[in-house]
């Protein structure tokens, strides 16, 4: 089969797309035909360097297609007892042609979705549903405050807030992505200063919930943004891991800091109804050929992209 492999780390040039072995199923494990599969950071990391990750590797959590004729889609996440592997870091991924998963990973694609959309969805909205419903506990009619609404778990978040009824503010330095969005409140953070915006929307008191995956660049103004008793929900620190910790803030304002990573079988199938049901729809950014897997790379290194970053694959 041909897929996309990574020999060593470093940037898109590293990317190969070759001839691989064929995966072999084993027991309890089914074969899927790939169709699309989609881009996320943690490719981007892997492909950068992980210790962990074994080379060569086939990069790819998310992927659809086709499975003893059935149109499927595949839950990144597969579980072991309390312990959860992820597709593309832990094992080969969805990159290719062919991959091989247990068969409780594979669900039915649902009618209204194409490939392209039905394998943008499964890591990045099971994790925000994580964040925002399992660790934050959000309830309809609170504030939200989405960070940097172009990328997968934040278009995801938004999406899921709204659809349980909670109120949104998101962020950009783009005012074309802010244009593209549904939102209560749209920030410009370039251009404007967040916590003043947000403190106007919520009538002075601040935001019930602040998604927080950004980190260095964010944390201060997540922590002055969220009111009294919120709770800041991370899930990663794009911009760096150990910004000050400002301790003070999160006594005072008596916060919540809840971590949180992935998410397990029920959060995944939690999220799938919503999608299923039509109160949420996967947002498609763009979508390349499978072998042309480094010009999607850059995209998403670029931060061009509002949604998810596609790619393609022949059958």
């Amino acid at each position: 089969m041909k897929a996309i492999r990574i020999h060593e780390d470093g940037g898109p040039e590293v990317l190969r797309y070759e001839d691989a072995p064929d995966p072999e199923p084993g027991p309890g494990d089914v074969l899927v035909e790939l169709r699309a599969a989609s881009l996320n950071h943690l490719d981007l990391w892997v492909r950068q360097g992980r210790p962990s990750v074994p080379k060569p590797r086939i990069l790819g959590a998310d992927g659809s297609g086709l499975s003893n004729g059935q149109r499927v889609l595949i839950n990144p996440g597969i579980e072991h007892g309390e312990k959860i592997t992820v597709i593309g870091e832990h094992t080969d991924g969805t990159h290719a042609e062919l991959i091989a998963v247990p068969s409780s990973n594979v669900y039915p694609i649902p009618d209204r979705l194409s490939f392209e959309e039905a394998a943008a969805f499964p890591l990045v909205y099971e994790t925000a549903y994580r964040m925002l419903v399992t660790r934050a506990g959000i309830r309809e009619g609170e504030w939200v405050l989405v960070w940097g609404i172009g990328g997968g778990v934040a278009t995801a978040a938004n999406a899921i807030a709204q659809a349980l009824g909670a109120r949104t503010i998101v962020t950009s330095s783009s005012d074309e992505k802010l244009a593209e969005v549904e939102a209560d409140a749209k920030v410009n953070h370039a251009a404007q200063d967040v916590v003043a915006a947000v403190k106007e929307a919520t009538g002075g008191y601040g935001a019930d919930v602040v998604v927080e995956h950004v980190g260095e660049a964010t944390w201060q103004q997540s922590l002055q943004a969220a009111r009294q008793g919120g709770r800041v929900v991370v899930c990663g620190a794009t911009s760096g891991p150990n910004p000050p910790a400002a301790l003070h803030r999160v006594w005072w304002k008596q916060l919540s800091i809840l971590g949180s990573t992935m998410g397990t079988r029920k959060d995944f199938e939690a999220v799938y109804e919503l999608v299923e049901s039509g109160r949420v729809k996967p947002i498609v950014d763009k979508i390349f050929p499978l072998s042309e897997a480094a010009a999607a790379h850059e995209r998403m290194e670029s931060g061009e992209q509002l949604g998810k970053i596609i790619l393609r694959i022949p059958g």
